[in-house]
């Protein structure tokens, strides 16, 4: 076997996990101790260039929810059996003047908020949505994931290349656009979508568990679409859900959401 078939065959093999949250196998090739240092070498590196703001009241609102996100997260690993398992996360919550509807966590729990992105949160149910929807990547073990495939998507694009070197050159292009529109819209685009849905699922999860209340996350959703001004793209072709995918699915998963938090809010070791 030629050594990068025999490199593209262990990455597969090697990659594959059950994830402690969701309980699924999944595609990893990184564990938190490769994971968790890149994370906070980025987010030391974010925050030198991006100033944290400090003393606001909207800045202690977002560590205020943060901290009860995350208490959610320990009862929620420990009702699965899991109670030592976020042992390495270090939470660190931070709040920086930018006008982008965005928020992100990285693996081991380091969480940064736009402020472009609280006049959509709205009220506090709609922050503990969004902290919810990032501390559920992280979780999630999704930044691993995204790495792993995107490192398997190198391999096969050598493959590729290796396989038409023969062809024709306008035929060896032809056949390598193809393969790339194909793989991203067959294959990456759909696996971060999942993740998307997934953290939007385990979000919703947590926010009861925190005492939120989950009614309020699809509003969110309906708040970011009408934002949106209809500059979406097709969902095909999109990292993400649809908004109306998202608002329709986070209505349906209410109920599932706090009947989950009943029970782990009532759970004894």
């Amino acid at each position: 076997m030629k050594p990068i078939y025999f490199l593209i065959v262990c990455i597969f093999f090697s990659a594959c996990k059950v994830n402690h949250l969701t309980g699924k196998k999944t595609f990893n090739a990184f564990s938190n101790k490769q994971l968790f240092p890149m994370a906070l070498k980025q987010y030391n590196s974010f925050l030198k260039e991006n100033e944290p703001i400090k003393g606001t009241e909207e800045q202690q609102q977002i560590l205020r929810i943060g901290k009860n996100i995350a208490e959610a997260a320990q009862k929620y690993f420990a009702f699965k059996g899991q109670p030592n398992y976020l042992q390495e996360y270090a939470w660190e919550y931070n709040l920086v003047k930018n006008p982008q509807r965005n928020a992100w966590c990285m693996p081991g729990g380091k969480i940064v908020f736009y402020t472009g992105i609280l006049p959509i949160a709205d009220n506090p149910d709609g922050i503990a949505a969004i902290m919810g929807h990032e501390v559920a990547h992280a979780l999630a073990d999704h930044g691993g994931q995204r790495m792993s495939i995107s490192l398997a998507q190198q391999g096969l694009n050598l493959v590729a290349l290796k396989a038409t070197e023969k062809q024709p050159e306008a035929k060896r292009k032809a056949i390598l656009t193809a393969y790339g529109i194909g793989s991203s819209v067959g294959a990456v685009l759909p696996f971060s979508r999942k993740h998307e849905s997934e953290a939007d699922k385990i979000g919703l999860e947590l926010m009861a568990i925190a005492g939120y209340k989950v009614e309020e996350a699809p509003k969110l959703w309906e708040r970011m679409k009408a934002a949106s001004k209809g500059k979406s793209q097709p969902e095909i072709l999109s990292t993400h859900p649809s908004n109306q995918r998202r608002i329709d699915n986070l209505k349906n998963w209410a109920s599932g959401a706090k009947a989950l938090a009943k029970e782990i809010n009532t759970y004894k070791n």
